[in-house]
């Protein structure tokens, strides 16, 4: 552990498990459930293969997933890993094609998510094409190698997440979705939830992610194990084509290519718009996310609106009802599958038990007064729930959890007056230190925490001397330091990733991180939610009083909309036009994509074709004024 005495260089290396967390990594290990080989075989049952080459690139040949980024993985968990994730990761990394039931199967370990492949009389019915076009493309390849090739007939999307549609153009072309060659199915309100979450809050939640998935942390004993529900995010091209077909009920049915489909609607759940798929004549239930190998996120650290618990919990009830006593397989799209109908009815009825036991636990905590930080240190899970392995919390935790049902009751709030108003971080930071009697007390008082394995104490001072003193190396370094011992200790891998890309950026700066808002899925969002989304851009120090009255015409889509800017708000009407505007645009929609996500110069777009009629300096006005939002932004520091 550091010493680093004030003024001397910080140590900023990697450090080793402490004391501390050696006893805690032992007392973890005498808790944990007794193991079975339960989940190790069903991850392994029905093997096929998997690629040859493990490394998959892009088109200029730059790798963007390694399917051997864990085989360093063998024997006990070293004292840096929580050994309850060492074992959790050491299932979830197997990778390759498997096969679920007759004429079934899933490519697993592509990505941080599943393709699953369902053999039709003539085609491939796909189910979520993973995040990117090159691994969605590789998993194909490879179903296509050991099963035959066919072509694709149907895709679904479980959900409106970005690792459940992103690699549609890896397995399928516009063309042929043009042409009816291949249906996309999706939830209701699929491309509205999409457009809120990877392009409205998209620049945001990328950055955040980051710190989720570990994006900036190598694997290893010191480094990034998973995100808990599978390996990591890929790092290739996210792509999205907008649905055919719209699911809107439960019970609703189609057959495609003679397989025949019944669909459960689950709003409000892991996603807003999100759908189970039930294979009747194999026996084989698809349920999408909302039943994985882990207790899930009612809140994602990166983000997201604040999901329903009781709603989760009613529609695994509901599940249960419809297709347990018919279901054979189970399979996510993250995770590995359970088998037999026993095993189908108990993994749904714990795993429904342990979203309405947080629930219903915190509601009660809640009633009687306990805020969310009360609840989150009294609620625990009794064993009856935690003894089961895919219950426990790789992903999402009961701490975080409990925080996420309190705020979609009652808001950040917690009703006492102290919180309602209190000074910004870095001047309460200031005030902070200079209370406990500056800087060098601090690193004294966080020393000893540190040195006692009370990390969270030390880690909540330093935060405080970080955001007083932002250039203090010293703080920096021995926060980095707490940060780390916290993330060797986390049994969730998220928590994990979060703690060590703390420690990753006070050590050696933040970098930028990947973004679910491509322009390919810009492009796939409806008019009227792109100008909602260019209208968050705005800045109002920038159009300052400026009144502007503007009309657009998308000439490749038939639309219009009037755009009008006033105190200091962008309104967009679709269908309707100013009767004297400043300015006319007319041009391709692709035009005002480069005007306002790309901030092309006007003349530029003008000499490609966008029609310019009016006064242009209005339109001048409104580009300046739209920001491009950073793709990487400070979190562990001001």
């Amino acid at each position: 552990m550091s010493t680093t005495a004030m003024g001397q260089t910080p140590d900023l290396s990697t450090k080793p498990a402490s004391a501390a967390t050696i006893a805690a990594q032992a007392a973890e290990r005498a808790a944990l459930p007794r193991e079975n080989g339960k989940d190790a075989g069903f991850a392994a049952q029905g093997f096929v293969a998997t690629r040859a080459d493990p490394i998959i690139r892009n088109k200029d040949g730059k790798p963007v997933w390694n399917l051997a980024a864990y085989d360093w993985m063998k024997g006990d968990a070293p004292a840096t890993v929580n050994p309850s994730l060492w074992r959790h990761m050491s299932i979830l990394r197997k990778n390759g094609l498997f096969k679920l039931a007759d004429g079934m199967w899933q490519v697993r370990g592509f990505d941080v998510s599943n393709m699953t492949v369902i053999a039709g009389k003539t085609g491939w019915i796909l189910i979520d094409p993973l995040t990117n076009r090159e691994t969605s493309a590789a998993a194909l390849e490879l179903v296509n190698q050991q099963l035959g090739t066919r072509p694709i007939v149907a895709v679904i999307y479980t959900h409106s997440h970005a690792d459940h549609f992103g690699g549609i153009r890896g397995i399928v072309s516009p063309e042929e979705i043009k042409t009816g060659k291949v249906t996309i199915l999706a939830p209701e309100h699929f491309i509205k939830e999409t457009a809120s979450e990877n392009v409205i809050a998209g620049p945001a939640m990328g950055r955040r992610a980051t710190f989720q998935f570990g994006a900036a942390l190598a694997p290893g004993p010191s480094g990034q194990m998973g995100s808990g529900i599978g390996s990591a995010v890929a790092a290739g091209e996210i792509t999205l084509i907008a649905p055919t077909d719209t699911i809107t009920k439960t019970g609703e049915q189609r057959t495609i290519d003679g397989v025949s489909m019944e669909f459960q609607m689950v709003p409000q759940t892991e996603a807003p718009a999100e759908l189970n798929v039930m294979f009747p004549d194999r026996k084989t239930l698809v349920i999408g996310e909302i039943a994985t190998c882990s207790l899930h996120n009612i809140l994602t650290p990166r983000g997201a609106q604040v999901r329903d618990a009781l709603a989760w919990a009613g529609y695994l009830t509901e599940a249960i009802r419809l297709y347990a006593d018919r279901t054979d397989t189970v399979a996510a799209s993250h995770c590995w599958p359970h088998f037999g109908k026993s095993e189908v009815r108990n993994y749904l009825t714990l795993q429904r038990d342990n979203y309405k036991y947080l629930h219903d636990q915190t509601v009660r905590l809640m009633n009687k007064g306990l805020t969310q930080a009360e609840i989150a240190e009294a609620l625990v899970p009794p064993p009856a729930l935690t003894n089961e392995w895919t219950n426990r919390g790789y992903y999402g935790t009961y701490s975080h959890n409990s925080k996420a049902i309190y705020q979609r009751y009652l808001g950040w709030y917690d009703a006492n007056p102290a919180n309602l108003n209190p000074h910004p971080p870095a001047e309460r930071a200031r005030l902070y230190v200079e209370a406990m009697g500056g800087a060098e007390r601090v690193m004294a008082i966080a020393q000893a925490a540190m040195t006692k394995g009370d990390y969270r104490w030390s880690s909540d001072i330093l935060n405080q001397l970080v955001f007083a003193d932002p250039q203090n190396a010293n703080a920096r370094a021995l926060l980095a330091d707490s940060y780390e011992q916290q993330g060797y200790q986390s049994e969730a891998a998220t928590w994990r990733n979060m703690f060590l890309s703390a420690a990753h950026d006070l050590r050696e700066g933040p970098k930028p991180g990947s973004s679910t808002t491509s322009l390919d899925m810009i492009s796939a969002i409806p008019t009227d939610l792109l100008l909602d989304s260019i209208a968050t851009r705005l800045d109002p120090a920038v159009i300052g009083s400026a009144a502007l009255a503007l009309n657009f015409n998308f000439s490749d889509r038939n639309e219009k909309a009037r755009v009008t800017v006033e105190n200091a708000v962008m309104i967009s009407e679709m269908g309707e036009a100013h009767a004297k505007p400043a300015v006319t645009l007319t041009g391709p929609r692709q035009f005002f994509l480069g005007l306002f996500f790309l901030k092309l110069p006007l003349a530029q777009l003008e000499a490609a074709g966008l029609k310019i009629e009016g006064d242009r300096t209005a339109i001048e006005a409104l580009q300046a004024a739209i920001e491009t939002p950073p793709n990487v932004f400070n979190i562990v520091t001001p």
